[in-house]
């Protein structure tokens, strides 16, 4: 009775938080979302009309694999149902934050907490800031990651407790899932928190010298991995593979400063890049204070996102009211965002709950064994790690020597585990309490101390905010105060530290009086004043109170668009798009220059630049070395030469104005002469030379493909493209003496296949990242597909893989119930 209570505290609560944009429909249109929108609408709309998946899009960067653009396999059908019971379909996104309480809630039974205590903990847990941010930033598919990783971590406990298959089969089960989420960076991070409950777990059995249980456990989870790794593999060998092509896997091979300028030399992504999203030591308070720096730049707002300025602030307006700030200087205001920490820009900060820290803190002190020890440490791990560029030294430690470390950016994502074991410790702490109330004497001093820490550091933001750093961000620091106009408006400047100082002070009265609730309450308890079910009740009612108000400021009704005007087109066309749009053509490009590097230009157009944290390498290496110079105006003979090559018909230069391409080399074409270098640097160089329009440039190793003598295009050599798909395209060549065709698509090392007539061929790479084909005298039938050999076999293996889950969840649950019938019979007797 106490699980289904529970279920439907929990479904509530979700429901009510997002009453009623959630019932009614209405959407939120998260930035990121609207980004993979924008980019898988080729491939999508190819699907919808013909019913075939596609793992190539020509939306963006001229073309690229999909496998983190739209990662959907046939065996992941096998899946989606799970997710949709799990939740007991409701909308979204109140389905999310069910979903993440649920499954937090899962492992605190696996833990054997009692109901009414790990209800709490599980909302504390769902209804943590972080969570409701990335929704409201589109980031769902980390959000899903992330919602599956407790239950996961729930069968790994109930393995080391004995419960060998169930644990098995529920680790396997939403590993799976969590896996099939694709945020393999918080797969990653959890990896900390996973090793350290098998370690903990041995350090427990070795005490009770009974390894042989957690051999016995630790093979089963094994199993469980192999299992929900296999599920997934379409999606996992694929993205490793293509990984080694893009800025996430493979440093550029050009020397120098042809080197792209978010990878490292030495694999995977640049420090600097890495690192831009880092925690400020200071900010790290926002998991006790969450506005000690400001809250959020930014804030989901009908479909778009709306700046939090200094303006909107109460305090501001107090100021201009009194006359202590001109009008025209609070106009200014308007312009300064709230958020004044040591990241670029936030969409909000991490909180955990005030009362939430206080029992943390509580459970360093009075619970025992290695499962705590093992939870402070990983907490203090991803608080250092979430440091980033503020504590380099261990940054660099595990960006040079940590396996795949360097393969993920935003550092400050790390906190996700701090998220993650601080309110466990803290329900451990309060399950403590609950089971010791006549141990008042041997708690008062831990108490006083986890407590009294808390309302210490609350009490100086109130008093002293400044104490938590200065009133402008290290950006802001070196911009007003470099430039003087601190010392030109001072009065201006006084304001803005007065308004978010007060930001600080207010949320720190806040938090404070949230811990002496709570203190209050507990003090209560021991005097014997209220039972542990009504401390659990009111404590419950605190903490939803505390985080659904902070949670309120990052998303709430405002941030939802109606329904009706949801409907609409996500991307409404501009002139220049009505332009284009009426060129019929199958096949060409567009530049657009002012939103080279967006998204929603991919939405209606096959797209030069876009929108992708793993490009491909190559393609990167072009823009900085020729695509980037449009938008600086400084274009060269070579850029404008790479641009015809990738067969660039339009450029847009505003919403309203569009240069018509007449140079743009269109599909396909013969070339005179193809030049043999050794190396990147040699191929790129001749870019800056040659006419692609007549000369091919090709790495020495493609010389057997393409042969050593080229035939001289004839009078009358043709070849252009008869049909399109994301995924496959045909020529028709015509040639006197035969050559080589350079093709307007983006050269790829695997999966592409090509047929002359019905015979297999090769394709080779020239002008740095094009393909080219040797193409025989006559007339013939090109075709090229992209069909990677590695999807029919790794869905096939993933089929196997889920029907055994299946069949390992089933079986457990038959044992369950005829162990419970079992019970129930000895009982009666």
């Amino acid at each position: 009775m106490g699980f289904v209570i529970s279920v439907a505290v929990l479904a509530v609560l979700s429901l009510v938080y997002f009453y009623p944009d959630a019932m009614q429909g209405n959407e939120l249109r998260q930035h990121d979302m609207q980004q993979g929108a924008a980019i898988g609408h080729e491939v999508q709309a190819y699907t919808e009309a013909t019913g075939e998946a596609s793992r190539w899009t020509n939306s963006i960067f001229s073309g690229m694999p999909n496998f983190q653009i739209a990662p959907s396999y046939p065996s992941n059908d096998l899946m989606s149902w799970i997710g949709d019971l799990y939740t007991l379909w409701l909308p979204s996104p109140a389905n999310l934050i069910f979903a993440m309480m649920m499954g937090f809630f899962i492992l605190l039974l696996a833990m054997k907490v009692k109901w009414y205590l790990a209800l709490p903990g599980a909302i504390a847990y769902g209804f943590s800031s972080y969570f409701f941010i990335i929704i409201g930033a589109g980031h769902i598919w980390k959000f899903i990651t992330l919602s599956y990783i407790p239950p996961t971590i729930a069968g790994i406990v109930l393995c080391y407790r004995g419960r060998y298959l169930a644990g098995g089969a529920l680790a396997a089960l939403f590993a799976m899932l969590q896996i099939a989420g694709n945020h393999i960076q918080m797969s990653y991070y959890f990896m900390f928190v996973v090793v350290g409950f098998v370690v903990a777990y041995a350090v427990i059995l070795y005490r009770r010298h009974n390894m042989s249980q957690w051999v016995k456990a630790t093979g089963a989870l094994a199993i469980a991995a192999v299992l929900a790794v296999a599920a997934n593999s379409p999606s996992l060998y694929n993205t490793y593979e293509y990984s080694k092509e893009t800025m996430r896997g493979n440093h550029s091979e050009l020397s120098g400063e042809g080197n792209a300028s978010a990878v490292n030399a030495g694999g995977g992504l640049n420090k600097d890049y890495i690192t831009a999203w880092s925690y400020g030591k200071s900010e790290t308070f926002t998991l006790l204070i969450p506005n000690v720096k400001g809250g959020a730049t930014i804030k989901p707002e009908k479909g778009g996102n709306k700046l939090l300025s200094l303006y909107d602030v109460d305090a501001t307006q107090d100021l201009v009211r009194s006359g202590q700030l001109p009008g025209e200087m609070a106009s200014a205001l308007q312009q300064m965002p709230q958020y004044f920490g040591d990241q670029p820009m936030t969409n909000g900060p991490v909180y955990v709950g005030a009362l939430l820290m206080a029992l943390f803190l509580l459970g360093c002190i009075i619970v025992k064994g290695p499962i705590k020890w093992m939870l402070v440490i990983v907490t203090i791990i991803s608080i250092a790690l979430s440091w980033g560029h503020n504590m380099m030294w261990l940054t660099d430690l595990m960006i040079d020597h940590f396996p795949m470390y360097n393969k993920f950016r935003t550092v400050a994502s790390i906190l996700v585990i701090a998220e993650f074991t601080i309110p466990l410790l803290a329900v451990l702490a309060l399950q403590q309490v609950i089971a010791n109330r006549d141990k008042w004497r041997e708690y008062r001093i831990p108490l006083l101390v986890s407590f009294g820490l808390c309302l210490l550091v609350c009490a100086i933001g109130i008093i002293a905010p400044g104490t938590f750093g200065s009133y402008l961000s290290a950006q802001e620091h070196d911009y007003y105060v470099a430039s003087g106009m601190a010392m030109q408006y001072p009065q201006l400047f006084a304001a803005i530290e007065k308004v978010r100082m007060s930001m600080v002070s207010s949320d720190a009265l806040r938090s404070f009086i949230v811990i002496g609730i709570g203190a209050s309450l507990l003090l209560l308890f021991f005097k014997d004043k209220i039972s542990a079910k009504v401390l659990c009740i009111v404590l419950t009612v605190v903490i939803v109170g505390d985080l659904y108000m902070v949670d309120k400021r990052y998303i709430n009704s405002d941030s939802f668009l109606p329904r009706q005007l949801a409907q609409g087109d996500p991307f409404p066309l501009t002139q220049a798009d009505r332009q284009i749009l009426a060129d019929t053509t199958m096949n060409y490009r567009v530049m657009n220059i002012p939103q080279f590097g967006e998204a929603a230009p991919s939405y209606h157009h096959k797209m030069i630049g876009g929108y992708h944290a793993a490009k491909l390498t190559r393609y990167q290496d072009m823009i900085d070395r020729h695509l980037i110079k449009f938008q600086g105006g400084d274009v060269s003979e070579a850029d404008m030469n790479v641009l015809n090559m990738l067969n660039a018909r339009y450029l847009v230069m505003s919403d309203d104005e569009v240069y018509v391409n007449p140079d743009a080399l269109g599909n396909a074409w013969f070339v005179d002469r193809v030049m043999y270098v050794d190396g990147a640097d040699a191929e790129m160089a001749a870019l800056d030379t040659i006419n692609p329009a007549v000369t091919a440039v090709s790495d020495a190793k493609f010389r057997d493909i393409l042969g050593a003598n080229v035939p001289v295009k004839q009078p009358g050599d043709t070849i252009f493209e008869t049909t399109y798909a994301p995924n496959r395209l045909t020529y028709h060549a015509q040639s006197g003496k035969g050559g080589v065709a350079v093709f307007s698509e983006v050269y790829f090392p695997w999966g592409w296949k090509a047929w002359i007539d019905g015979e297999p061929a090769d394709i080779a790479r020239v002008d740095y990242l094009l393909r080219a084909m040797r193409i025989p005298a006559g007339t013939h039938e090109i075709k090229m597909e992209f069909d990677p050999e590695s999807l029919h076999v790794t869905s096939s293996l993933a089929y196997v893989s889920i029907i055994i889950i299946y069949i390992a969840v089933v079986a457990a649950v038959l044992l369950g119930i005829m162990g419970l019938s079992r019970r129930k019979e000895d009982d009666e007797s």
